[in-house]
């Protein structure tokens, strides 16, 4: 067993072994982020304004995919992080293959339905007959090469729920360079379109998966899985969807809520599409410290539930909560005063309109990014002790304020009434997530015992 890359985060200090983990949480995520990036700032430079409308505005709808499958793997990797905790590793291996025959399933049921439905899907969006065939090509690609998405995000929410971030990193790195090169190669020497993006994109994550996989057999015996490991269990299978289907939904739910969004944007043009786009890929590049804690006190809150120890559960969130508010303050002074010059990655400084949408994006909601950090730390940490409805809720208020934020100002106010569906939404999320948190915390103290 690789012991240097496992840790066991049920002793030692809380805020040492957070940002040990978060660091190479936070980089992964940003790397993950860089497949879509990277396509869009190539598409952008390369291709032009048309192009980056095109790839840029699928993002809502590829979290929306992807964020399934990434919910799905990390509430399934929740048990694995608890058994762990508890030092059950027979138990938690059995869970390792369960989530194995649901992923597989959920991502051949996923691309059928999805390729089936993606003209539907868009003509919903808003989107203009310029810009159709662009996007459901571009679309329809990614959603063949789901099944390797599912597969990394699962192999990396096992090795995360053993204490190692690091290495899902390492491949991420890899393939991200990879996903550059071959843009580059596709776009500027083959002469292809959107086209060469996806499959730029579907390549990369295919080699990061099966790099992911070549690791685990040579360096975690551990994760080793034998033939009465796979014993179909119907227990197993519902205890796992009890938490994958809500951190599913969760991701979902939200990112309907930005596809909500990018629909009312599309009505102002591509000028507006290709600002709006560009601005949230630049929040979501930063913000994912956000995300990285929220993965990090998961499987810290995880590990420490599973083993009795609830007092450092409290410590954790409340240490997690400091360092969110510091890095907080930090982004929105970054993207107040430098949100401009940072556009320029994806589109010429001469596309002055384009580069003023994102501007007036950023300069909407950087006053809310507090809320924003908050929402992975609460809904994470419920997570991690094993609740997932409260946290889907949490979802479902954002949706419910993003949705009415749009009914009410998209095509009758300003592209600026649109940008304060953000805001709206993270402040509404955090409503059912933080009294539940304080409520479970003072009547788990009372009861520590794992279920089985």
């Amino acid at each position: 067993m690789a012991k240097n890359a496992i840790h066991d985060m049920t002793s030692g200090n809380p805020v040492k072994l957070i940002i040990q983990f978060m660091i190479p949480m936070c980089l992964g995520n940003i790397f993950q982020q860089f497949y879509n990036i990277a396509d869009s700032i190539v598409a952008g430079q390369f291709i032009g304004v048309t192009a980056l409308a095109a790839i840029g505005s699928t993002g809502s709808l590829m979290f929306f995919v992807t964020g399934w499958l990434n919910g799905l793997s990390s509430g399934f990797a929740i048990l694995v992080s608890q058994w762990f905790g508890a030092k059950e590793y027979d138990r938690m291996r059995h869970y390792v293959a369960m989530s194995v025959y649901l992923s597989i399933g959920c991502a051949v049921l996923m691309t059928v339905g999805l390729l089936i439905a993606n003209e539907p899907i868009l003509r919903l969006m808003n989107y203009s007959d310029s810009i159709m065939p662009d996007v459901k090509l571009y679309m329809g690609i990614i959603y063949a090469g789901l099944i390797v998405t599912a597969a990394y995000n699962s192999l990396a929410a096992f090795l995360r729920a053993l204490g190692d971030s690091k290495s899902p990193l390492y491949f991420l790195i890899l393939s991200a360079v990879i996903n550059v090169v071959l843009d580059i190669v596709f776009i500027v020497t083959f002469g292809m379109g959107v086209e060469g993006c996806a499959y730029a994109t579907v390549i990369a994550q295919g080699i990061s998966a099966l790099l992911c996989f070549i690791y685990i057999l040579k360096r975690y015996p551990i994760l080793h899985l034998k033939r009465e490991d796979f014993r179909i269990s119907l227990r197993s299978f519902g205890r796992l969807l009890a938490l994958g289907i809500p951190m599913g939904l969760q991701f979902s739910i939200t990112a309907i809520g930005t596809i909500i969004v990018q629909g009312a944007v599309n009505i102002y043009g591509e000028i507006y599409m290709a600002g709006f786009s560009a601005a949230g890929k630049l929040q979501n590049l930063i913000a994912t410290v956000f995300t990285a804690f929220g993965a990090t006190i998961a499987t810290y809150v995880g590990q420490n539930r599973g083993a009795g120890k609830m007092d450092r559960v409290r410590q954790g969130v409340r240490c997690t909560q400091a360092m969110i508010l510091i890095w907080s303050v930090v982004l929105m002074a970054v993207m107040y005063f430098c949100g401009k010059y940072m556009t320029w990655m994806f589109i010429s400084p001469s596309e002055t309109e384009v580069v003023d949408a994102s501007v007036t994006y950023f300069r909407t909601v950087f006053w809310c990014y507090p809320f924003l950090g908050s929402i992975f730390l609460y809904r994470n940490t419920l997570q991690g002790l094993g609740y997932g409805f409260v946290p889907m809720m949490g979802g479902i208020f954002e949706l419910v304020a993003r949705s009415a934020i749009v009914m009410m100002l998209a095509g009758h106010a300003s592209y600026v009434g649109v940008c304060l569906s953000d805001p709206a939404a993270w402040i509404a999320a955090l409503i059912p997530l933080v009294p539940y948190y304080f409520y479970k915390m003072h009547k788990m103290e009372t009861n520590t015992r794992l279920a089985v």
